[in-house]
């Protein structure tokens, strides 16, 4: 799935990428390409810079042109969101200058800085949780971490797990809501990610009219979605939840006090929706920092 990065690129950043990642495209975590500057390398222990190779305008727009395949026009509500997905999962986030109307983001123009966040697949890398997120049958969870903890490659290895089977649980139907082409990277609606021999994906769906959609008419023992937050969101949890669906999703956050303390997620803590909180930190790829019962209490520290 590198080479839907390194297609994005002209020759001469290709070459260097593929020269300066050559076997440790694993390691990689972001590239970050600023106009008329070196192009930087984040990997998971350090930082590298590309110094033979500006960032030109050039290659903005050539890189523009291979994101919106031609086409601005087609990516007007991504644009708005400020980022990309592209095939792979992989997530290229945009800056520039900003148009607003009447207080809210209308487009994104002149496009001068990407962050291209790589997708990585690992699998078994939540094996040593998942028996702690079960007691007879799955729990309602929630992981939680900042930007860049795991939290998608974490919720990816669970789907993947519950809906093929795991040591003496058997498999479950699941459904993922995959708003961002980040969890299945599907292609073409065929996944690109191993998400589980029984897992359907509403790819590209919101998060809230998909776990109402996948509950009307895939009937899922397990929903996973990535990424919650507004109230719409939290309403449409607790509407899986009152139909018998168990769910897995994650959050931005980093502790329980800073989610609190968001009036959109009020209802899911007084109405004890979770039995289990992932708290995951950003020393690892990803690195369980701890996990958390009902009641908040410290189960297990630093798993993995």
């Amino acid at each position: 799935m590198i080479t839907d990065v390194l297609n994005l690129f002209p020759l001469a950043i290709k070459q260097s990428l593929a020269n300066c990642t050559k076997q440790r495209w694993h390691m990689l975590q972001e590239i970050r390409l600023r106009l008329n500057r070196p192009i930087e390398l984040i990997f998971d222990t350090h930082v590298e810079w590309i110094e033979q190779v500006k960032f030109s305008s050039e290659h903005s727009q050539y890189l523009l042109n291979q994101l919106s395949e031609f086409s601005l026009y087609r990516l007007q509500d991504e644009l708005r969101e400020g980022y990309i997905t592209i095939s792979g999962g992989h997530r290229v986030g945009l800056a520039g200058e900003v148009s607003t109307l009447n207080g809210t983001v209308k487009s994104l123009k002149h496009i001068t800085f990407f962050n291209i966040r790589l997708a990585k697949e690992k699998k078994y890398c939540a094996q040593n949780i998942l028996l702690k997120l079960y007691e007879q049958s799955y729990l309602n969870t929630l992981i939680i971490g900042p930007p860049q903890t795991g939290k998608t490659t974490i919720i990816r290895d669970l789907s993947r797990m519950i809906a093929t089977g795991y040591n003496y649980i058997p498999a479950k139907k699941v459904c993922v809501i995959d708003e961002r082409s980040e969890i299945a990277a599907s292609k073409n609606g065929i996944p690109q990610h191993d998400v589980g021999l029984r897992t359907d994906v509403l790819d590209a769906c919101p998060k809230a009219e998909g776990m109402m959609m996948a509950i009307r008419s895939l009937s899922p023992e397990v929903i996973i979605v990535d990424e919650i937050g507004n109230s719409q969101d939290v309403h449409a949890l607790m509407e899986a939840i009152h139909a018998g669906v168990t769910i897995f999703c994650t959050i931005h956050g980093h502790s329980m006090i800073d989610l609190k303390a968001r009036p959109s997620l009020r209802p899911l803590f007084e109405q004890h929706v979770f039995k289990r909180y992932v708290l995951l930190s950003r020393k690892g790829s990803p690195l369980i920092q701890q996990i958390l019962d009902n009641e908040e209490k410290i189960m297990r520290r630093a798993l993995s």
